[in-house]
């Protein structure tokens, strides 16, 4: 599984891609605004840090629009993903630019159904909100599962970017589906490293070296 980090925050980002975590980054129009500052600007430092795919989302919301600021976003650098929404003009949009050689990350998918048609019109990444599905009592995991099981049943090539992760058991579950990439903030990738077992045992190691008298430097 591929680890993309949901955030314009340029430290977190070079923090955690120091480190091998950092596989691509997604941002949107709220990231970008979290971060207090100008979308080419930041996408473009973000592109110079990470390799992997960086998505760039568009604003507007007529296809022959979304088209115009894709192509201008998809210009920062070679690694862009040009985000469009999952609405008619977004997979008219999409259609468009992937067949113009541009990677297009299809968001806010919130059913197998839209899922399918990202994958029709040619969507490098389909992006299902596990979270906001699970806030209005619908089981965000089981989408994950049903495009998956959809995607495979007729060999699509698009890549299932699990998104809206709130928790590192939503990492695992993803992982255990066979999702192709999760997409999560910095705290939740962090948080993966924690266990309480792990915190306890080097508690209980610290003692017993402390009671040797011992030094390593």
């Amino acid at each position: 599984m591929r680890f993309f980090v949901d955030t314009a925050d340029v430290a977190a980002i070079a923090e955690l891609n120091d480190l091998g975590m950092v596989d691509g980054v997604t941002t949107n129009p709220s990231l970008i605004l979290k971060s207090g500052r100008d979308i080419l600007e930041v996408t473009k430092e973000i592109c110079a840090i990470v390799s992997g795919p960086v998505s760039a989302e568009v604003v507007a919301l007529k296809a022959d629009d979304m088209i115009a600021e894709g192509r201008k976003l998809a210009a920062i650098a070679p690694n862009i993903a040009v985000k469009v929404p999952l609405t008619w003009d977004g997979l008219k949009t999409c259609k468009v630019l992937t067949g113009e050689g541009f990677m297009v990350n299809v968001t806010l998918c919130f059913s197998a159904n839209q899922a399918l048609l990202a994958a029709k019109a040619g969507a490098t990444f389909i992006s299902p909100f596990i979270g906001r599905l699970d806030d209005i009592n619908l089981d965000g995991l089981e989408v994950i599962s049903d495009i998956r099981q959809i995607y495979d049943n007729y060999g699509f090539d698009t890549q299932i970017l699990a998104a809206s992760v709130r928790s590192a058991n939503h990492v695992t579950q993803c992982a255990l589906i066979g999702a192709d990439v999760v997409t999560a903030p910095p705290a939740v990738i962090k948080a993966m490293a924690s266990h309480v077992l792990t915190d306890k045992g080097l508690e209980q190691f610290m003692s017993d070296w402390a009671k040797t008298g011992q030094k390593i430097l």
